[in-house]
């Protein structure tokens, strides 16, 4: 984020965590102004200096939360073999659109659904970053071809897309009161479907609440 001659003793990073949680709750159209500034703490003239207009807020708020509510993705590409990498994304998903104390859903999944005045520049803001999100996994499920790790003849592309369709389900399931157990056993039947599966693929005990 660009420096932008922020008062002294302001507390940037603590303001944008309140920004992101009002962008959450209540999408970026939703949210006005005087919800921003009331929760952040500041006046306008403090976040105009601070962070631009709302859409450049909105730009650094959903950086911040891919930094720290979606660091599980970027781990998830480290597990070894390509369902270990799903199951771990699917699940760590599941846990963090239902995690206490966080509002439910996800933020880039709920910030741009309602069309506003923006001409559409915040949903298709969003939409490029669950894109490249889909195509980091792809890459991943593409190495995994080439390792012999998934079946020869896996579409890497397919299947990461499917994955993101189940998360961004389970998504938007979670925002409308879906619990965790309910959201976990959407991802055991998922899980089934990837190519090269264990038998016991999707076969763990329903998670709580």
């Amino acid at each position: 984020m660009a420096e932008r001659g922020r008062p002294r003793g302001f507390d940037a990073d603590a303001a944008l965590d309140r920004a992101v949680e009002v962008f959450w709750r209540r999408g970026y159209e939703g949210a006005s102004l005087t919800d921003l500034t009331d929760a952040m703490g500041i006046n306008r003239t403090s976040m105009y200096a601070a962070f631009g207009n709302k859409e450049e807020l909105f730009r650094s708020a959903l950086a911040r939360y891919a930094r720290i509510d979606m660091a599980y993705a970027r781990e998830a590409l480290e597990q070894p073999t390509a369902y270990a990498v799903v199951e771990a994304f699917l699940r760590a998903n599941a846990d963090a659109l239902t995690q206490p104390g966080r509002p439910p859903g996800c933020l880039s999944v709920q910030g741009g659904i309602a069309e506003g005045g923006d001409h559409g520049n915040i949903s298709q803001f969003l939409a490029g970053s669950r894109l490249a999100g889909e195509r980091a996994l792809a890459a991943r499920l593409a190495r995994a071809v080439d390792e012999g790790d998934l079946p020869k003849g896996t579409d890497p592309t397919a299947l990461a897309r499917y994955v993101m369709v189940v998360s961004e389900g389970n998504a938007i399931h979670a925002a409308a009161g879906a619990a965790r157990s309910a959201l976990h056993a959407t991802v055991d039947i998922a899980l089934r479907a990837v190519p090269g599966a264990p038998a016991t693929a999707g076969s763990k005990v329903a998670r709580t609440a």
